[in-house]
């Protein structure tokens, strides 16, 4: 992993810090899943550059309600949530895959002190943050490109008011149950005793709207899910054949999830990191879940976590949620 910091040589506007998985732990985990019945790849390695610019274009499609959905209720809250952030908030972004929600927020809030955005593109993420450093010049500016997933330093960040995490987007759905209570875990002890969390939560909804978003029209969900395989050769001089694997995606109800696969369409072999990978046709490679929740189920999952839930927003149609949560002061001793 690389970790040095960088700095923007025209307007030394935002720091950034680059540690982001190496092309060895990128093989190490896709063998691992590969290798494993039934076989998986990580859901993060989607993510980038082009698999940033597909997933952007996914947030613009008709059948994607999340993004859509999340941003009108984000506006509608911002100011009810900034009331409840407080003053001088330091505030730490999870995935800053683009401007838009991170720019409502920081817009309602009162003189944030500090923003870090964590990110797995890099490219994406210091967009991102040197056009943030150009709007709020009294922001102190980091970007840091990361597994959000994994742990990592955080720049020193000062300021009077509270840390608070802010994570959009549902993408605590990619974590299955138990890795969601522990990444929630981690982020009230990132944000600290008196910090907080604003969180975007999908809901559990009609079967039909949950599956054609992730099945749209116009395929662009497709060549996302196969952007895995096209990493994998470009990066770890595999020789998938994309032509023979297609995209698939459904909803779980028992498991209350959303799971993308590529099927194999024929039986065959792939090389990759000097082993051979046997498929059968038909055989599939889960990609992804993208569990729902209810309002209740999410706050009590909060609670376990350490969290204390103080607002939950819901949209009039009851199709996506925000909640803001708080980690208890620490007691007087």
């Amino acid at each position: 992993m690389s970790g040095d910091l960088i700095m923007d040589s025209e307007t030394a506007a935002a720091s950034f810090a680059d540690v982001r998985p190496d092309l060895e732990i990128f093989l190490s985990e896709a063998l691992a899943g590969l290798g494993a019945t039934p076989k998986t790849l990580p859901s993060k390695y989607f993510y980038d550059d082009h698999g940033s610019v597909l997933f952007e274009q996914i947030c613009e499609l008709p059948e994607y309600y999340v993004t859509r959905v999340e941003m009108a209720l984000l506006k509608d809250i911002a100011d009810d949530a900034a009331t409840e952030i407080g003053p001088g908030a330091r505030i730490i972004e999870y995935g800053t895959g683009s401007s838009e929600k991170i720019n409502i927020l920081l817009s309602a809030l009162d003189n944030p002190a500090a923003f870090v955005g964590v990110d797995i593109s890099g490219t994406a993420l210091q967009g991102v943050t040197q056009e943030l450093a150009k709007r709020f010049p009294a922001l102190a500016v980091h970007a840091v490109c990361a597994d959000f997933t994994q742990p990592f330093d955080l720049p020193d960040i000062a300021g009077p008011g509270r840390k608070v995490v802010f994570f959009p987007g549902s993408t605590l759905g990619n974590f299955a149950p138990d890795q969601a209570l522990e990444f929630m875990a981690n982020a009230a002890s990132i944000a600290g005793p008196g910090g907080g969390m604003l969180i975007g939560i999908d809901l559990k909804k009609d079967e039909a709207v949950l599956n054609a978003a992730y099945n749209d029209a116009q395929g662009v969900t497709a060549q996302f899910n196969l952007n895995l395989l096209r990493r994998l050769n470009t990066e770890c001089g595999a020789d998938f054949d994309l032509d023979t694997f297609s995209h698939k995606a459904f909803y779980n109800a028992d498991a209350g999830r959303i799971e993308m696969h590529l099927v194999s369409q024929c039986a065959q072999v792939v090389s990759l990191g000097g082993q051979s990978i046997t498929f059968a046709k038909g055989e599939t490679i889960h990609t992804e879940n993208s569990y729902k929740y209810s309002v209740c189920e999410f706050q009590e999952l909060s609670r376990r976590a350490g969290f204390e839930p103080l607002h939950g927003w819901t949209d009039s149609e009851q199709m996506f949620s925000l909640h803001y949560l708080s980690v208890a002061p620490q007691e007087a001793v």
